[in-house]
């Protein structure tokens, strides 16, 4: 999936203006299928234009300068099914915290058990994020699948965490204890 498609399924519920677009792809509900950055989403958003596939107005804002609100047409609708209907990429998993983890044993203790702690908590508040955001809105059969499959692999992720923290934080305390002998 590429950030056209992105684009396109947002715009496919309803209108939006650039920035929403990003909104949503950050700390919204597409923030779990592809990363889109405003120096992506705009360039897309032309050429789904030029391509006639979206539309946009321009709305005048009291004390604010004009925003962009684009829409999908009939004709970016048939676009975005039949990209649905392609081949899909590899998913993608990316982790900053798992590179930590694969060198906590050359890192102080203290670091550790609380870089832990922080990505099991960021875990807790995703999940609990991902809850209320679909809590308030009423959602389609394939949404509430899409959102069981978060819950699960969020749950999987705290529970090894909750489960297996101890022995990421022995790794560094055990390296420590190795340097000290040496």
């Amino acid at each position: 999936m590429n950030v056209r498609t992105l684009c396109l399924s947002i715009l496919y519920e309803g209108e939006a203006t650039g920035y929403e677009i990003r909104r949503l792809c950050v700390e919204g509900e597409c923030s779990y299928f592809i990363e889109a950055s405003f120096g992506s989403i705009y360039p897309a958003l032309a050429r789904l234009e030029e391509e006639g596939l979206v539309v946009s107005r321009t709305e005048q804002q009291s004390g604010k300068p004009s925003k962009k609100v684009y829409s999908i047409t009939e004709q970016g609708r048939a676009a975005f099914a039949e990209e649905l209907s392609g081949p899909l990429g590899d998913d993608v998993f990316r982790s900053p915290f798992l590179l930590f983890a694969r060198f906590a044993h050359i890192l102080p203790r203290d670091l550790v058990e609380a870089r832990a702690n922080e990505f099991l908590e960021r875990n807790i508040a995703n999940h609990r994020q991902l809850e209320e955001a679909f809590s308030d809105r009423e959602t389609s059969a394939s949404d509430r699948w899409v959102i069981n499959y978060g819950r699960a692999v969020m749950e999987v992720a705290e529970r090894h965490m909750r489960s297996h923290m101890h022995e990421l934080i022995n790794l560094a305390r055990a390296e420590q204890k190795k340097d000290a002998a040496e």
